[in-house]
């Protein structure tokens, strides 16, 4: 496979043919933000809609996620339409996240805290009306608790679960605007709760 060289925000890289612009930025240590991207997945979800950025030549912003890398193509990430729009997806998925950080295990950690801070937006919107989804908390397994809630829907688990392990136990039973995944019993969990974790 031949490498393809390119420039994102003043900086000259080279990748793969074949890659996407977020893994070639990411792996040249320039952060895009996003939640649904897993490197390995054949066709990206795109349902976070984090991931804007502006190519020069093209008149709209692109999704860094599904847009492939070209030779020569110049990328900007901090674009003035790409940061609205990636601003503007980051506030409507915080308007329905209960922001309680200092009582959450992934404090100082969180990936929304990371894209809140990149795209200088603060956790708690006033922008859009509070959306909280105010759903039952499953702690009936002794090896983890579900918090609806505080899920944003990334759909990392079900990937994991169906295309790594092969399972599919849980799912998306709706698409993506559904609020609750199908649960598996306490035999899957107990055998797969590490891999599944590391992808939460």
């Amino acid at each position: 496979m031949k490498n393809i060289s390119l420039t994102i925000d003043d900086k000259k890289i080279s990748c793969s043919d074949g890659k996407t612009l977020l893994w070639a930025a990411l792996e040249n240590g320039i952060y895009i933000p996003n939640l649904c991207a897993i490197l390995g997945k054949t066709h990206p979800a795109a349902s976070c809609r984090l991931c804007f950025v502006e190519v020069e030549g093209e008149k709209e912003p692109v999704v860094a996620c599904t847009e492939p890398v070209k030779e020569g193509m110049v990328v900007h990430t901090r674009g003035k339409n790409a940061l609205r729009l990636a601003r503007t997806s980051a506030e409507l998925i915080l308007a329905s996240h209960p922001v309680d950080c200092g009582h959450c295990q992934k404090n100082r950690s969180c990936e929304l805290q990371k894209i809140a801070n990149h795209l200088g937006i603060k956790l708690i919107t006033k922008r859009f009306r509070k959306l909280e989804r105010n759903l039952p908390i499953d702690e009936s397994s002794s090896l983890f608790t579900y918090n609806p809630n505080k899920c944003v829907l990334c759909g990392k688990c079900v990937w994991v679960c169906q295309e790594k392990l092969g399972i599919g136990a849980i799912g998306l039973p709706e698409g993506v605007l559904s609020d609750r995944f199908h649960l598996p019993g306490q035999t899957f969990w107990r055998n797969n709760l590490q891999r599944m974790r590391r992808m939460c």
